[in-house]
């Protein structure tokens, strides 16, 4: 991890300067561009199961063979290296590593990210590795899934065999991606794999998937004294609808639910009274066991944020009849946000970026920040002189990022940041219908093509800023 150096300049009529050692990086993950699911050992993961059960995804899509980046990781790699990236973020398959979630190593699996990481430092670029990014080995969920506590200890067991092998040359780890979306979308409300709708178990997910965290935290550790360790996590912006007591309720509530139940125990040792007493309807959290919250709170050397897009609530005149992502919440409305909107219908509002990481920055002012997600889908088309045109896209990353300058300028410590995503891949349940990427996939023939964000991007690297 860089040490902070030089503060960012101050804004000029020019330019917006970022530190001379900022990383400048992209994200993926595993499931969404690796295809090769049925090669080298490796097993289904829940999202497999998910994507072969009709109706869950949008047109039967799966990621069978997503960008086929497993065949292509050395054409990937070079070109990062032409866009001038100085960090990839990219997640491990637990079920390649370890097919089943079975204890041990599969050398197969394992040795694509080895070959991987290596790739990336001879391109002279800074391999960033996430362990979890919601591909639960299905084995794993069919003995109970994040709700079996069993998951979190075969998880540390799978974060010791990663560290193991990558450990040398990984220069930061993340734990888990968003376990907000793996615990609420996945076990609570069944938008995402595995597909259930129990509130009380939401809950259950969080804690496990926490404790995950604080033992892979160890694992780690011990397998790699010096790593730099860290965790993604979807903080977001809640504000009220108005500023009546009711409406600053329910984002109080929101906030807990969506931001301070994650954080709160990892850098305090303890979950938000408040959370608790809301949701006491749903779990009276007995799951929380003696020590659990000691090893949730093992000391992490920077936090990822990943931001999209604010959320805006109020109070409900009366409770919705249909299941809330959000568990005992029912009586809280969520309404959009003003503002252009991307293809994924999430409002453009980089003030949510600025205050996320003001926020997080305010409470805890000690702790290194990266942005390890953002970025956006719009509907891109090639024009009939082979290019890209997403000028949507560069004012998005434009404006985001400076956003995060004027939080940097207000003191949060801000290493780097990842536009999401390299490339266009599987987005889940909404299958290839949504482009991420600042580089455009033809999933017919796997073409790559620099769309003009990755140029615009490449030039923001080279400048070290962005035009005011």
């Amino acid at each position: 991890m860089p040490t902070q150096t030089e503060a960012p300049a101050a804004a000029t009529a020019q330019e917006l300067r970022f530190p001379p050692d900022f990383w400048w990086g992209a994200a993926t993950a595993a499931y969404q561009i690796e295809g090769a699911v049925a090669e080298d050992g490796r097993t289904a993961s829940i999202w497999d199961t998910f994507c072969a059960t009709p109706g869950l995804v949008a047109e039967g899509h799966t990621g069978e063979v997503a960008a086929d980046h497993y065949h292509r990781y050395r054409g990937d790699v070079a070109l990062m290296r032409e866009i001038g990236l100085s960090a990839y973020r990219f997640s491990v398959s637990w079920p390649r590593v370890q097919p089943g979630g079975r204890a041990g190593e599969n050398p197969a699996g394992i040795a694509f990210y080895d070959r991987l990481v290596d790739e990336l430092l001879a391109a002279g670029i800074k391999p960033a590795a996430t362990l979890y990014h919601w591909d639960l080995p299905q084995e794993l969920e069919d003995r109970g899934g994040w709700t079996a506590r069993d998951t979190a200890l075969r998880f540390a067991d799978y974060a010791a065999v990663v560290a193991a092998r990558l450990g040398d040359r990984v220069q930061l780890w993340c734990t888990l991606n968003e376990p907000w979306c793996s615990a609420f979308l996945g076990y609570g409300a069944g938008f995402h794999a595995p597909g259930r709708r129990n509130p009380a178990d939401s809950l259950l997910a969080t804690h496990h998937l926490l404790l995950a965290h604080g033992l892979a935290v160890q694992a780690l550790r011990a397998a790699v004294p010096s790593a730099q360790v860290s965790i993604a996590l979807n903080q977001g912006a809640v504000r009220s609808l108005t500023d009546s007591a009711a409406d600053r309720d329910a984002a109080r509530r929101i906030d807990g639910l969506l931001n301070r139940v994650y954080l709160d125990p990892i850098m305090t040792g303890a979950y938000p009274a408040d959370v608790v007493a809301d949701t006491a309807s749903v779990s009276d959290w007995s799951f929380v066991r003696d020590g659990d919250l000691a090893v949730i709170a093992a000391p992490i050397d920077a936090l990822g944020v990943n931001y999209y897009a604010p959320d805006l609530v109020s109070a409900a005149a009366t409770p919705h009849e249909e299941l809330s992502v959000y568990p005992a919440s029912q009586d809280i409305t969520f309404h959009q946000t003003p503002g252009p909107r991307t293809e994924m219908g999430w409002t453009v509002d980089p003030t949510g970026l600025r205050d996320v990481l003001t926020t997080v920055h305010r409470r805890y002012p000690d702790l290194p920040l990266y942005v390890t997600e953002n970025g956006a889908a719009y509907d891109d088309k090639v024009d009939a002189d082979g290019r890209v045109r997403d000028g949507e896209r560069i004012a998005y990353l434009r404006a985001h990022l400076a956003a995060a300058h004027e939080a940097m300028t207000a003191g949060a410590d801000l290493r780097g940041y990842f536009v999401w995503s390299l490339l266009d891949n599987f987005e889940w349940a909404f299958g290839y219908g949504k482009r991420f990427g600042i580089v455009r996939v033809d999933y017919d023939t796997q073409q790559r093509l620099l769309k003009d964000s990755a140029h615009w991007y490449r030039d923001v690297i080279s400048a070290g800023g962005i035009a005011a």
